[in-house]
């Protein structure tokens, strides 16, 4: 009896090993965010692990420090491991081998936030509509401004800032932008300062304006440049910023401007992070838009769990882009993935609660937005 007894409490322990590896039943899902310097994707690398244990997975997030080399070696780690899914915040197009290995593989790979360029090896991709995001970015200078009311003869001048030209997304955001903007311009009511690409098919002047890794330094020096330059005869009014992190940057760039140090122009945001959202309290940052990237996350793993298990996809809250006209969110370039987006929503001074009620952020930091 004692020797079964013993042979008992060796396989209870070795069960519960097996658990205490696997973190539940469901298998490994391998999440690789792209870079830690804004504060975005660490929540939402927290947030999807939380999500997908929740789920009974076992799940491990990586950052690549904007590095698409060291980002291939994560995930090529979660595929030695065995991983049943991935949920890839990419850094740029250089992901496709390592997906390429996953779709081979058959592994189940979700484009998270970021579309992955230039392949035809995964089926999903779920982000916010982005083309919106920029549309509200560009309604919240026409309100700030109250452009409707601007003339020619009395025009507004703004200067134009872009995200990564290695992120598909930051195409969306400015196209969406400059929908709402173009019609201004056209009329005179609204000048550009610096280049002016109208869409980001102008791949030229995009470039000009885009920002590198959404590195808040290069938005800072261009923008002290833009100063010194092309705006130093005038005065500007507002400033298309395409996340929070940049605008803060560009922001500092102004403050440092004695014309400016009291009267900044409507700067734009994304991302809703905190010391943005202080920063809009505080009467500097005009607006931001929020994406309750908990709700991502929690979309994101399950539509990662619908796809393991083989179920239809159906995610609350979210739409299929090709239902409402944008399937070509999804156009990789090789293929047309199912692309899920859900709702953005602009935060201005007057609704800053709306990320503070939804405990987008920490309690302290919640206190001081109050």
């Amino acid at each position: 009896m004692k020797k079964i007894a013993a042979i008992l409490v060796v396989v209870v322990m070795a069960a519960s090993m097996v658990i205490s590896c696997t973190g539940g039943t469901g298998g490994l899902i391998g999440m690789a965010m792209p870079e830690t310097h804004v504060m975005r994707w660490v929540k939402d690398g927290n947030s999807l692990v939380e999500e997908a244990k929740k789920l009974g997975y076992r799940a491990e997030v990586q950052f690549g420090d904007a590095d698409q080399a060291i980002q291939n070696t994560q995930i090529q780690s979660f595929l030695t491991l065995g991983a049943k899914a991935l949920i890839v915040g990419c850094i740029n197009d250089g992901v496709a081998s390592v997906i390429e290995e996953a779709g081979r593989g058959g592994v189940i790979v979700i484009a998270y936030d970021r579309l992955i360029q230039n392949s035809g090896d995964y089926d999903y991709y779920i982000t916010f509509n982005n083309f919106k995001v920029g549309q509200l970015q560009g309604q919240s200078i026409v309100d700030g401004l109250d452009l409707n009311s601007a003339t020619a003869a009395a025009p507004k001048y703004i200067t134009l800032f872009a995200g990564s030209p290695t992120d598909g997304n930051a195409f969306f955001f400015f196209d969406g932008a400059m929908d709402v903007l173009n019609p201004f311009i056209d009329s005179g009511a609204l000048r550009v300062v610096g280049p002016y690409p109208r869409t980001s098919a102008d791949r030229a002047n995009f470039q000009r304006i885009a920002t590198e890794n959404w590195q808040a330094p290069i938005a800072k020096t261009r923008m002290e440049n833009l100063l010194n330059a092309d705006a130093r005869a005038v005065t500007l009014d507002a400033v298309l910023a395409p996340n929070d992190t940049l605008a803060r940057a560009i922001i500092d760039a102004l403050k440092a401007d004695a014309k400016y140090r009291n009267n900044l122009p409507v700067v734009t945001g994304q991302d809703a992070e905190f010391a943005s959202a202080l920063s809009i309290k505080n009467g500097e940052q005009y607006s931001t838009v929020f994406k309750d990237t908990a709700k991502l996350a929690e979309a994101a793993v399950l539509l990662a769990d619908q796809a393991i298990r083989g179920q239809p996809i159906n995610i609350p809250g979210a739409v299929l882009a090709a239902d409402i006209g944008l399937a070509s969110i999804g156009d990789t370039g090789r293929k047309v993935v199912h692309a899920y987006l859900l709702d953005p929503i602009l935060v201005t001074r007057d609704n800053l609660n709306v990320p503070i009620d939804a405990e987008f952020y920490q309690h302290h930091e919640a206190v001081q937005l109050r």
